[in-house]
């Protein structure tokens, strides 16, 4: 395969990562706002909106595996690249789960009254999606410095889910009526946390691509502390 054909098909499959990512992007807040409105329409809509993106990891691994085999020898740079970006599209798969684990609790919960106001977890979702946004456009862009930065805002995410955490044990504590509707939304918060979670990976990523070293971005990394 000539180099322009190879640097061709690598620009279509990452502008169709940038689509699979605005479903996971529209997913996530979609759910986490028919969650808040209680909109059981609204979350079978996002339920189903899964196919798409399963879909679309599909037919992306497939024009991926098409690129490696009509491409011999790949040199060692592109391998990274091609490889990476399987990698991604997998992760975005993986979050558009959680997308629809959300919307399931919705579906479960039903006309329910919430057991608390819908604010921390919202906040959640607004967080893990602008760094899923982010992180995204840093591998897109090989952009090194904003993949050591962004995993760092994980910390606002964990702490909004402790706080969760924390306040619906009190609530089922206090009111055992209430142990299934706090189970449903602890749930959700986790799906969020672990969404945030995943964003590192792909800032891994975007550092293998880079450097050719893959390497766990995480605080006791001496690399991903700001400097003085």
């Amino acid at each position: 395969m000539p180099r322009e054909t190879l640097d061709h098909k690598t620009k279509t499959l990452v502008n169709e990562i940038l689509v699979l990512d605005s479903l996971v992007e529209n997913a996530t807040l979609q759910a986490v706002e028919a969650l808040k409105r209680r909109d059981v329409k609204a979350a079978e809509v996002v339920y189903r909106s899964d196919l798409e993106i399963n879909a679309k990891r599909f037919a992306l691994e497939n024009d991926i595996i098409s690129v490696i085999a009509t491409t011999q020898p790949l040199m060692a740079g592109d391998l990274r690249r091609i490889a990476s970006i399987l990698e991604v599209v997998s992760e975005l798969e993986r979050m558009g789960d959680y997308a629809k684990g959300i919307a399931r609790i919705t579906m479960l919960m039903g006309s329910q009254p919430p057991v608390k106001p819908l604010v921390d977890i919202p906040r959640m979702a607004e967080l893990a999606v602008s760094m899923l946004h982010r992180a995204v456009s840093a591998f897109i862009n090989v952009d090194v410095e904003a993949a050591r930065r962004i995993p760092l805002e994980d910390d606002q995410v964990d702490a909004l889910y402790n706080q969760v955490y924390r306040e619906l044990v009190a609530i089922m504590f206090s009111d055992p009526s209430t142990i299934d509707r706090a189970n449903y939304l602890m749930w959700a918060a986790h799906n969020l946390e672990r969404l945030a979670d995943r964003v590192t990976n792909i800032c891994e990523r975007t550092i293998y691509v880079a450097t050719g070293k893959l390497k766990e971005l995480d605080e006791s990394d001496d690399e991903m502390r700001p400097s003085p």
